[in-house]
């Protein structure tokens, strides 16, 4: 089928779900159009952002190029369809359980196989009705898991997205995956850039394992750099699962994300941390809670000025009765996962969800 052609636009080693025809993608866009013009006479105030890692969201079929063997219906996890079914639906009653007079504006989601995840997901689930669209990477990790980016087209008109390899090669580490940089046009004309990153796990140890995150921070960082460079008038949000903390060196040395004392004491191309000491947390770990699933923001969004504004107080963690459950080993509640070890539990994740609210002016 012939593709859009949309000559401003950049899309760089991503997928983009929901093809269109040359026809129907003028179509789009020109009811796209009339839906801003809409919006601009209504006006939109709030512009909501949510973050989940979905714990392993994997199809059934066998991909020969990933190790994707545990989650076969004859391997050891006894994964099936119906349990795909049942995970795909969770994930879209979480969705939904994180909006307020509409669904997010936007929805980061790690740990998702494929297309096919994602298609199920915006199609086929309690979800379908919202009518979101994705981008996502198709990084060289081993698993084959991925992150994406949900949007909203009438409230983020998609620009451009671009997948961002990690060179694991250089110091030695297996492939991770890709960091997605996607840019949007909102409501109030201004451009907002989007990073959605799931930094390498802490696996073999926190420490062991800290110089893969510190070197995938600092290609975020050049990254940043360079688009802060560019922009005339830069908006920012990174999102993700960083199995770190705020305050591990990957998040507050090489990203230089900082937490924000005065709104009117920040820099525009400074990060800021909007999580540090969020409660519960987002992970739980031998009875302990972190805090890996983050916000971070450039100083423009903290300006009480600024077109897109937003602060710590506008940053939550989800913690739903219903993604909860009592940990019966270290007292206390925890996330309800859907796998405890390879025992299948049939719960929501391992990680709690986050939200962030943006107020748009225009």
């Amino acid at each position: 089928m012939a593709q859009a052609h949309v000559s401003s636009y950049r899309f760089t080693g991503c997928r983009i779900g929901r093809k269109v025809s040359r026809i129907s993608g003028f179509l789009c866009l020109s009811v796209l159009g009339v839906c801003f013009f809409c919006l601009r006479v209504s006006a939109q105030e709030s512009f909501r952002v949510m973050h989940y890692n979905v714990e392993n969201f994997f199809d059934c079929r066998d991909d020969s190029l990933k190790q994707d063997e545990e989650f076969l219906p004859h391997a050891v996890r006894g994964w099936n369809w119906n349990r795909y079914h049942a995970k795909m639906n969770k994930i879209a009653k979480v969705v939904l359980a994180a909006s307020s007079n509409q669904v997010p504006d936007l929805v980061g989601l790690c740990e998702v196989e494929n297309a096919y995840c994602l298609d199920g997901l915006t199609r086929y689930s309690p979800l379908r009705d919202a009518a979101y669209r994705y981008v996502m990477t198709d990084s060289p990790d081993e698993r084959g898991i991925d992150v994406a980016l949900l949007y909203q087209p009438a409230t983020f008109r998609l620009l451009g997205m671009q997948c961002i390899r990690i060179p694991s090669f250089r110091i030695g580490r297996k492939p991770t995956r890709d960091l997605l940089h996607v840019s949007g046009r909102v409501i109030s004309g201004d451009t907002l850039d989007v990073f959605v990153c799931h930094f390498p796990s802490r696996s073999g140890g926190t420490r062991q394992s800290e110089p893969y995150r510190l070197f995938v921070a600092d290609v975020l960082r050049h990254t940043v750099d360079s688009l802060l460079s560019v922009r005339q008038s830069p908006y920012l949000i990174i999102m993700g699962d960083f199995n770190d903390e705020p305050s591990s060196r990957s998040i507050s040395q090489v990203l230089g994300a900082q937490t924000p004392e005065e709104e009117n004491d920040v820099s525009s191309f400074l990060l800021y941390n909007l999580m540090a000491g969020k409660e519960p947390g987002t992970y739980r770990y031998r009875g302990e809670w972190g805090v890996l699933d983050q916000f971070i923001v450039n100083g423009s969004m903290l300006l009480p000025s600024a077109s897109l504004h937003t602060g710590t107080a506008e940053a939550h963690v989800l913690d739903f009765p219903f993604l909860l459950e009592e940990d019966e080993r270290y007292g206390g509640i925890t996330p309800f996962r859907t796998y405890k070890g390879m025992r299948y539990q049939g719960g929501y994740s391992d990680h709690l969800p986050v939200c962030l609210d943006i107020r748009i002016r225009y």
